[in-house]
């Protein structure tokens, strides 16, 4: 297949380097090279024919390479900027680059650090085409993602009860993942050609929820113009997944332990026995266990359905994971608005860190969604994030200051997005939001290096 060409333009005052650069570029073909003398010409030129990529000069009379970046992202946000720039200059670069700037190369040039810059450049823009965010296989298991300890012991139940057909109580704290959890149950068990149904009990009415589980018969009440079969029904030979199971009345409850011990029940209105082969999982935000003392759960139920018990990590639990989960919605959400979005810059990574997550990884997921929506530049910022987390964890930064452990979070965060960028320096120093001499200082000053192999 033919590759798209990708088109370059070069901005630069002296005119021998844009005829270096022409003459360095001439037998790749993937590009197409224009060039211009100033950043009004640079803009003219974009307003004629777009491009992919801008390279221009930092230090230029009347328009500078700061300037001219302000207007290509107010203008085309799209393209990436890779600024030209002498040593004595590099602390401006680094203002390019929080001002969204994809890298900075020094001058006089070296033609391979910047075809190797070109080269990441098409690599990033063919990422922003593919369909699913890319995860190492290894911290994937069936629909969910993790590389914490707990998680990979997680993994390891699921698989060992996937094997049988018992009933499943799936205990934890909203936005944990209790669905995905029950999902992969049922993906890895011989019931996975089967139906796979969701019911969210807290949905239901008091009214409705037999007729819903269980069907009903016509006439059965107003309404029921005919008969219809349950989500029980509609599940035979594969798995039921009733969430929020403390949320259904006691009347129920009683009909619910007949199916599981007995594999039949009788729609509303009905005086036929329907007998079902269906695989329950179960799953709860509450303690059953006070429900059951309260008398609002039924104990004999709550034992019938606490045969396997898997308990769903917190985030807070598992905080190794935030960086893989917040790439992974990043690239997502990314990819959903189109947006040439670099990444989180280092102040926003350590609200990020630093925030609690009561909503656990749900609620990581939109706040995501929210920063890459408002996000204009090409780093997501402090004030791209939702207020509760600017909030909430402004407050945590300061008390850590206060303690005086910002130094001990800084090396944490940096280890952690090391080890999440696999010890790639130029993309760690990206993510992070920081210069790459900046990373090098804070390695030393940390005494961080690479784990050598053994």
């Amino acid at each position: 297949m033919n590759q798209e060409i990708c088109r370059i333009l070069y901005v630069d005052d002296e005119p021998s380097y844009c005829r270096l650069f022409c003459r360095s570029m001439a037998d790749d073909e993937r590009f197409s090279i224009r060039t211009a003398t100033n950043g009004e010409e640079a803009l003219r030129l974009l307003r004629k024919e777009s491009a992919e990529i801008v390279l221009t000069d930092l230090l230029m009379p009347q328009m500078d390479g700061l300037a001219l970046l302000e207007e290509i992202k107010l203008r085309w946000p799209e393209i990436f900027v890779l600024i030209l720039t002498g040593v004595d200059s590099a602390d401006k670069a680094v203002k390019a680059m929080k001002g969204g700037a994809y890298d900075y190369i020094l001058k006089p040039l070296d033609i391979v650090m910047v075809q190797r810059q070109l080269g990441k450049i098409l690599e990033h823009r063919m990422l922003l085409n593919e369909t699913q965010p890319p995860v190492g296989d290894e911290f994937r298991f069936e629909n969910m993602i993790g590389k914490d300890q707990i998680m990979f012991e997680l993994f390891e139940k699921i698989r060992q009860v996937a094997q049988s057909d018992a009933t499943v109580l799936i205990t934890g704290e909203s936005g944990t993942g209790k669905e995905l959890i029950a999902e992969a149950i049922h993906a890895r068990s011989t019931r996975s050609d089967k139906p796979f149904v969701r019911v969210n009990c807290a949905a239901l009415t008091e009214t409705l929820i037999n007729s819903a589980l269980f069907g009903h018969e016509k006439g059965a009440f107003t309404g029921a113009t005919a008969r219809k079969s349950g989500f029980f029904e509609v599940a035979s030979g594969g798995t039921i997944f009733l969430d929020e199971i403390g949320d259904i009345p006691i009347q129920t409850q009683v009909a619910l332990l007949r199916v599981l011990e007995m594999g039949s029940f009788q729609r509303v209105g009905g005086t036929d026995t329907i007998q079902v082969d269906v695989r329950v999982i179960c799953a709860t935000n509450q303690d059953l266990s006070s429900a059951v003392k309260d008398k609002s759960f039924r104990e004999d139920l709550y034992y019938r359905i606490n045969v396997v018990s898997l308990s769903a990590p917190s985030l807070r639990a598992r905080k190794s994971d935030i960086p893989l989960l917040l790439n992974f919605f990043f690239e997502l959400y990314r990819r959903k608005t189109a947006k040439q979005i670099a990444g989180f810059n280092g102040a926003a990574l350590t609200l990020i860190c630093n925030y609690p997550w009561p909503g656990n990884v749900r609620q990581l997921a939109n706040v995501v969604e929210h920063s890459v929506i408002f996000c204009q530049g090409r780093h997501i910022l402090p004030e791209h994030l939702p207020e509760e987390i600017r909030q909430t964890s402004h407050n945590d930064f300061l008390l850590t200051l206060h303690d005086s452990s910002l130094a001990s979070a800084e090396e944490s965060l940096i280890r952690s997005v090391l080890e999440d960028k696999d010890w790639h320096l130029t993309q760690t120093a990206e993510a992070l939001g920081v210069a790459r001499g900046t990373l090098y200082s804070k390695m030393e000053k940390y005494h961080i290096q690479k784990p050598s192999c053994s």
